[in-house]
């Protein structure tokens, strides 16, 4: 079943690049006591993901946590080194937290995991941003299968 509003965040471990090497981040960490949005896409370097999902949070990350957002954070299925090497490539410095769900685990126990493996892709994330509260979701959009429209950063700007 698939995560609802007014849902708890699971309690998964994801992992984020640092300058020491990746490090793992409990969801209770990151989102226990804070405001966050998280979006989520199918994969890094990929044509919507590069062209326009990150770089729109990237561009609107001040006007985000202007409306009181502790942190923007970007999830995928891959790895840290990943995730790492593609905020590098998009230059988001500190504006948009890149987070590596390597395993899908945090997207499987959210029912917000794609298997593409027909596709020679394994499974992936659905394209989602969510608004999460002190661990709980207040907003969710899921995008159709090959949509971006209801989870980019003007359409998060305009729920917050």
């Amino acid at each position: 079943m698939t995560i609802q509003v007014g849902d708890k965040i699971p309690d998964i471990t994801l992992t984020t690049m640092t300058a020491e090497g990746p490090a793992p981040v409990t969801s209770a960490d990151l989102f226990g006591g804070k405001k966050v949005v998280l979006f989520a896409v199918p994969g890094a370097f990929t044509p919507t993901c590069s062209a326009k999902h990150l770089p729109g949070f990237v561009g609107n990350a001040d006007a985000i946590k202007a409306k009181g957002v502790d942190t923007v954070a970007c999830l995928s299925v891959n790895d840290p080194f990943v995730m790492g090497a593609w905020g590098k490539d998009q230059n988001v410095g500190s504006n948009v937290m890149m987070l590596a769900d390597g395993a899908a685990a945090f997207n499987t126990a959210m029912g917000l995991d794609w298997d593409l493996s027909a596709k020679g892709l394994g499974v992936r994330s659905q394209r989602y941003v969510m608004v999460i509260d002190d661990g709980t979701v207040t907003h969710l959009a899921v995008e159709e299968a090959g949509a971006f429209d209801v989870s980019s950063a003007e359409s998060v700007l305009s729920v917050l």
